[in-house]
């Protein structure tokens, strides 16, 4: 794709890096067969080649983002199928986060936006403060329809029927593996996980202590800052991203770490861009550091002496877009839970999006609605009598719309190899 930034633009090194990515596209369209938005809207400007063309006139020009753009920006998931598919390697991730910075800087949104936006970012991100609001919203549902934004109902309809209490384990502690140590690996907690389901923490830790591995919950450890990076909130990002940098520094100047253990994908996508989140930054070292350690539970499992298992049960695997597409981690998960001894099988169109994406279920509901459907069906079209998937988000929208249990791979494959049986198979 030609470009027509000026020299004095591409002194600054993000529209430097923008004008590679656009230079790299060469307006295939391979992108639009892949893309669900496109899929269900049927707007090339709601395919990765049309946000390409609007993006690339917002930076060029310089100018503020209009209606226009910012409509179709929010309107993509960042499942980024489109960079599974691209024969050309461009690097769409960064483009439409670079984007929504641009966006975030130079749009006012109509004031029920910014309200909306504002409270997600200060409520989802802290587990305490989303404990709560989850509380509170379940007085709200009997009113639900009476409330006119789709979006606050959307919120409404996603509250679980009971908010787990907090875990003890997600305090910060060092658990010592059982025999002898193999590894010594600090454990991600996340935030959203750990009001919605402490479970899945719970079995990660009992899993990998079986299996050899020391496991750190560092102090000062919290939000991986995907969920306001993704809202193009830059500056709350990079400082919650920052805390974790720090926290994991110190073990890794400490007595060590072998990895960085990541159970939430949309979470893994984010910390293994951390090196390219800090670039320039004085923290661009320990960035880089922490990004190199950070691995999906899965490909962890996979280097370690994962026992066969006496599972038995029909498995629907679900491939979160941020792990199969984000990360590239695509066979792990599946073969772990065929060791483990359970048959696994996949719904048709495995590599579109089941419309949760972040924060997208909330503030795009109609879509997310049709994607979610269509999930579901392609989902129990294989008659499973348990869906699995790697990635919290993708458990609670799947969760909301079926009767099949939905639970974490982790779950599984330490109830498999010895560990208790999900409370959701109960």
């Amino acid at each position: 794709m030609q470009t027509h930034f000026t020299d004095e633009q591409l002194q600054d090194p993000r529209l430097a890096q923008a004008n590679d990515i656009l230079r790299a596209c060469v307006h295939c369209g391979f992108c639009t067969a892949t893309c669900p938005t496109y899929q269900v809207l049927g707007d090339e400007l709601d395919s990765p080649r049309g946000r390409i063309y609007l993006i690339k006139d917002m930076l060029e020009s310089g100018r503020p983002a209009d209606e226009k753009t910012v409509r179709h920006v929010d309107r993509c998931l960042s499942c980024l199928a489109c960079m599974t598919t691209c024969p050309s390697g461009v690097h769409y991730m960064h483009l439409v986060d670079h984007a929504r910075a641009h966006i975030e800087k130079t749009y006012r949104r109509p004031f029920t936006d910014r309200a909306l936006r504002w409270l997600l970012a200060r409520i989802l991100p802290y587990p305490a403060r989303f404990r709560l609001a989850m509380k509170a919203a379940k007085l709200g549902r009997p009113v639900a329809a009476l409330i006119p934004d789709a979006r606050l109902k959307a919120m409404l309809a996603m509250v679980p029927e009971s908010v787990p209490k907090p875990s003890p384990n997600d305090a910060p502690q060092v658990f010592p593996a059982h025999g002898p140590r193999k590894m010594r690996v600090a454990l991600l907690t996340g935030c959203a996980q750990r009001a919605l389901d402490t479970d899945i923490n719970d079995a990660t830790i009992r899993l990998l202590r079986r299996l050899g591995c020391e496991v750190v919950i560092a102090r000062g450890m919290g939000c991986c800052g995907a969920l306001t990076h993704h809202m193009g909130k830059d500056g709350e990002s990079h400082a919650q991203a920052a805390r974790n940098i720090r926290a994991w520094n110190a073990e890794i100047q400490g007595e060590g770490l072998d990895a960085i253990v990541i159970n939430t994908s949309g979470c893994g996508t984010t910390v293994k861009d951390y090196g390219h989140m800090f670039a320039g930054d004085p923290l661009a070292e320990a960035a880089q550091a922490v990004a190199a350690r950070a691995v999906d539970i899965s490909e962890l499992l996979q280097r370690l002496d994962l026992p066969q298992g006496r599972g038995g049960m029909r498995v629907a695997y679900h491939a979160a877009c941020s792990l199969q597409h984000g990360q590239q981690v695509k066979t792990a998960p599946k073969e772990l839970l065929r060791q483990a001894g359970f048959e696994v099988v996949e719904p048709a169109d495995p590599h579109l999006c089941c419309g949760s994406a972040g924060t997208y279920n909330l503030l795009q509901p109609e879509i997310s609605a049709k994607l979610k459907a269509r999930k579901i069906r392609t989902l129990e079209a294989t008659a499973p009598q348990v869906i699995a998937a790697g990635n919290i988000g993708c458990m609670v929208q799947i969760g909301s719309g079926t009767g099949v249990p939905v639970v974490h791979t982790v779950e599984l494959l330490d109830w498999a190899t010895g560990g208790p049986k999900p409370r959701a198979l109960g």
